[in-house]
């Protein structure tokens, strides 16, 4: 199967979500007034494209209709498929060897497993990657990331639970420069009970990173939950405060009808989206196409 059927089948709750209602309001207009872009501004809404991202979208979608005059329910779908695709910005992750990639986000998003998703992918570009488990206060994590290392075919460096989890990045930072590694991806804590205190902790993380391997280049990667929908936007704008976060992963797009979270996360905090989950498998991982994106949903 190939990407873009991959994507249209793991949005298939968005786009009934989102599609079928758009088809609806426009197939019965008898033309593009002020109450079918309405109606649209609804619907979208509540795909959880967010108040905001709406507002903007029909704000763009108006002067569109008025300065392209469109009169067609397909050229007004194409039109608001455009205007999605411009919400995003055309930031693609560069990895320049050597790369430290802190990866952040709360407990239950699948931080883990995008990690073991991102060594595989780097690994089979030729790519040398070291895990560093720096999330000690969860059980187990290690031993959940090191599961993930084995089937990747990557080392990971690890310390006993409860260990700081900065000597632990310090480690993975020394060993990476012993084995001439490309990568050294990060597993980092996700208590958001504890705010301040995982904030802090990942303010030290960044510091490290910055002191002990000043020619590496530090990417911060956000991993959010779709499901969660605007919950989502909520975690972002926290860890946005903490670390300066370079772009989101998305995962687990394959099992909600919240996939419009992407176009509000875009446009409410400007960051782009690098990658998204669209399953279980170890290549279920792939890198975001904002106009794939919005065929499949649309």
């Amino acid at each position: 199967m190939g990407f873009f059927e991959r994507l249209k089948q793991s949005l298939v709750k968005t786009r009934n979500q989102l599609a079928e209602k758009i088809e609806g309001i426009i197939k019965f207009s008898a033309k593009i007034d002020e109450d079918t872009l309405e109606e649209l501004e609804e619907v979208l809404i509540s795909a959880d494209i967010g108040v905001s991202a709406s507002d903007k979208l029909l704000s763009q979608l108006r002067e569109k209709v008025r300065a392209e005059k469109i009169r067609s329910p397909e050229e007004l779908k194409e039109a608001l498929k455009e205007e999605i695709i411009k919400v995003f910005p055309a930031e693609k992750l560069e990895i320049v060897p050597p790369t430290i990639i802190l990866v952040v986000g709360v407990n239950g998003v699948g931080k883990t497993t995008t990690i073991g998703k991102l060594a595989y992918r780097f690994k089979t570009q030729g790519k040398k990657v070291i895990l560093s488990a720096a999330d000690t206060f969860r059980a187990a994590a290690a031993e959940q990331l090191s599961i993930w290392g084995q089937r990747a075919g990557v080392d990971v460096v690890k310390h006993q639970e409860g260990s700081d989890p900065a000597a632990v990045l310090f480690d993975a930072i020394q060993a990476g420069k012993a084995r001439r590694a490309d990568i050294i991806i990060c597993d980092t804590a996700g208590r958001l009970h504890t705010k301040k205190n995982l904030m802090e902790e990942l303010k030290k993380l960044y510091r490290v990173s910055e002191k002990e391997y000043p020619e590496a280049k530090i990417v911060s990667l956000l991993v959010l939950d779709a499901t969660t929908g605007q919950n989502a936007i909520a975690q972002a704008k926290i860890f946005k405060e903490a670390v300066n976060i370079s772009g989101i992963v998305l995962t687990k797009l394959d099992g909600t009808a919240k996939g419009g979270v992407a176009v509000a996360i875009a446009s409410e905090l400007n960051l782009p989206v690098f990658f998204i989950g669209v399953g279980e498998g170890m290549d279920d991982l792939e890198e975001f196409d904002p106009k794939a994106f919005a065929d499949a949903i649309l």
